[in-house]
């Protein structure tokens, strides 16, 4: 991988087809063209190892080198739920592609859903030579028992969570509070009043969080949203799940569903197909997708930026190895809000 200096605007110009005036403005942050152009341009430059003299600065501000003097070794810590790993391999996506900037790796650790007889979590430790390694990054639904014995490594680490009460730790993730508010704001504005929540609040710190945010929004404009008119808990089966899903569609009078989970979305087409119902005919619906849903790639949702996440993660795991001894961090990022085909004012 060349480093920056011998990387310039026209060579990433060339890379890209684009005029040096674009490459720069793109860098620079400028408006004036597509956001693919855009992202195009940011990955290239990340690629190639191509540093603006602002972002040298701000590396040389907060004591990050452009060029380590040794290659560090990170972890990715997972529970083996294997029901958020593509969850995980996006973060992981954002994280190699920065931490690869400096020559760096980073490799994923699942905690295993049960140990083995005679295993316990610091043999665990122990067995998968985690002491050794530069830093842990911890992501969501790691579950809160794992998530503390982690939080007391004696690691730089870096939380990808909401973080619990007086955390002594840096956390980075994608702001679900404001996804659910876009999400709601976009079914009020095109008519819906009774909007169904679908969601287990109560599993995640950051379930409980878009329930709230779900709230919050509905009594902004003038609506009520009590839990027990909605499906905030876990069913035991599918069947008495998707029955309930039926009958506050009926007593909601409900004309919008928003999804909370995105592992949901499958089973409320099918509850809404064993009513006679068709979205968005029938009841628009917007849901909490980690990433584009190949069969329902023009579904309405907030732009979770999970990659995005990984990549500022990784940042501020340079930041802290560099500032071992400044305050702790909390960093949010906002995505956009794709409007798709899954929305339509309700029916007169």
């Amino acid at each position: 991988m060349p480093r920056k200096k011998s990387v310039t605007l026209q060579s990433l110009a060339s890379e890209l087809g684009l005029s040096i005036h674009t490459v720069s403005k793109a860098l620079r942050g400028m408006p004036g063209m597509s956001e693919e152009t855009r992202h195009a341009v940011l990955l290239t430059a990340r690629k190639l190892g191509y540093r603006t003299k602002d972002q040298e600065q701000s590396l040389a501000i907060e004591h990050i080198p452009l060029f380590p003097n040794r290659q560090r070794k990170f972890k990715l810590v997972f529970f083996g739920d294997m029901g958020y790993f593509r969850l995980n391999q996006i973060l992981l996506e954002g994280l190699q592609e920065k931490l690869s900037e400096y020559g760096h790796t980073i490799d994923m650790l699942m905690i295993p859903a049960t140990f083995e007889k005679g295993q316990t979590f610091d043999t665990w430790v122990d067995n998968n030579n985690l002491m050794y390694a530069d830093g842990l990054f911890i992501p969501p639904m790691t579950g809160s028992i794992y998530e503390e014995r982690l939080l007391k490594l004696p690691l730089p680490r870096i939380l990808f969570n909401f973080p619990p009460p007086a955390a002594e730790v840096d956390s980075v993730i994608w702001d679900v509070g404001t996804a659910v508010r876009q999400s709601v704001r976009h079914l009020l504005a095109n008519g819906h009043r009774n909007i169904l929540y679908i969601g287990n609040i109560h599993r995640h710190r950051g379930f409980g969080l878009r329930w709230q945010s779900f709230v919050d929004t509905m009594r902004e404009a003038g609506l009520e949203a009590a839990p027990d008119r909605h499906i905030t808990d876990a069913y035991p089966e599918k069947e008495a799940w998707i029955a309930q899903v039926q009958s506050k569609l009926s007593s909601l009078r409900a004309t919008a569903i928003m999804s909370g989970v995105h592992h949901n979305l499958a089973w409320i087409y099918h509850a809404c197909s064993t009513l006679g119902k068709q979205i968005p005919d029938d009841y628009s619906l917007i849901s909490m997708q980690h990433e584009e849903d190949g069969f329902l790639p023009q579904l309405s949702r907030p732009i979770l930026v999970i990659r995005e996440t990984g990549i500022r993660g990784a940042e501020r795991m340079l930041w802290r190895l560099a500032n071992p001894n400044l305050p702790y961090e909390h960093t949010m990022l906002q995505g956009t809000f794709f409007a798709g085909e899954t929305v339509k004012p309700p029916k007169a």
